[in-house]
């Protein structure tokens, strides 16, 4: 069997700015059509967050309004885990930020950079923590603002992101009540070079030199991350099934990154899972980066298509190359 944690997901939330861009929208910005990206992608509009909107607000807006549905007070908060890479500054944290305007004077926290699979990252430590009996409540939150390191020149990365963020509440399970019953993550450092974001760090710090090469924006070899993407999402969401004696029979539903429709369809393939038991809104938001899952999950309740007891696995592949998944019993 796999690792067994004593904690579960006992609530979650999203927040997505009001703007919407839509395809037609980037149609008139660049070279590109509404067929073009929905053919290729799957996507026909995101949110956009207004200038001065940070990853630190959209992540506050999203854990009040989780706290609100619970009925928790924030200085009941013993930890907070913010996945982002796009962080309000590079210190302090956005999780210190989001401590701060929640007013959760008892928590701790930090940041954690995995990219795409940052949110699932994030709810395997948030996990930890409460499965040890050392904490009883975290929050764990995904929170992206792409659209600031986004070239709206190149069509090719510019029409994939939108922002938003998307934040549960992890607690320790009952006795004898299942919650989080496995995961696996995992790194390919050798696939950075394909998707990263070059400038800004201290290898190449801030300066007119990296500006003119525009090298605060993402670069991505979409071909190579398209593959990867694609064995590696299949290849973990079948050995989390096996490793537990389960199989696609067996899940309620599969809540996979949202980056690309065609990954998506390729890992349902290869488990056997009709479309029922995949949830798909990457035609709404696109890739939120660490906003996507969360936002699944919540799509998920508002939509009825969980169930306390049902079997659910998330599944996520990002930049590093990072991959990451969890399989567990929804718990509400």
């Amino acid at each position: 069997m796999g690792r067994r944690i004593a904690a579960k997901v006992t609530g979650v939330a999203g927040f997505l700015p009001p703007r919407v861009l839509t395809n037609q929208d980037l149609e008139k910005m660049i070279s590109t059509s509404d067929a073009w990206i929905r053919e290729r992608t799957g996507i026909r509009e995101r949110h956009i967050a207004d200038k001065g909107m940070a990853a630190s607000h959209m992540a506050t807006e999203a854990a009040k309004k989780l706290l609100a549905q619970r009925g928790v007070d924030a200085s009941e908060i013993e930890f907070i885990v913010v996945a982002s890479v796009t962080p309000d500054m590079m210190f302090p944290a956005t999780a210190c930020l989001v401590q701060d305007r929640l007013g959760a004077k008892n928590a701790w926290g930090f940041d954690l950079s995995a990219a795409c699979s940052g949110f699932v990252y994030a709810l395997t430590v948030g996990a930890q923590f409460v499965g040890a009996g050392t904490h009883n409540k975290a929050l764990v939150i995904g929170s992206d603002v792409m659209s600031s390191i986004l070239d709206y020149k190149d069509r090719a990365t510019c029409v994939l992101f939108g922002d938003a963020a998307g934040a549960v509440l992890v607690e320790p399970t009952a006795n004898g009540e299942d919650g989080i019953l496995d995961f696996h993550n995992d790194v390919d450092g050798a696939g950075g070079q394909f998707l990263h974001m070059p400038g800004g760090g201290s290898l190449n710090p801030s300066s007119h030199e990296t500006v003119d090469k525009n090298m605060h924006v993402v670069h991505q070899e979409g071909q190579q991350v398209f593959k990867y993407a694609v064995r590696r999402m299949a290849e973990v969401a079948a050995m989390l099934l096996e490793r537990n004696a389960f199989s696609g029979k067996d899940l309620a539903l599969v809540i996979p990154h949202q980056a690309n429709l065609r990954i998506i369809r390729a890992m349902q393939d290869r488990l056997g899972v009709d479309d029922s038991k995949v949830l798909i809104n990457i035609d709404r938001y696109g890739n939120t980066t660490a906003g996507t899952i969360p936002l699944g999950m919540m799509d998920a309740v508002a939509d009825g298509r969980l169930r306390k007891g049902d079997l659910v696995l998330l599944v996520s592949v990002g930049a590093g190359f990072t991959t990451g998944g969890i399989l567990m019993r929804w718990a509400f």
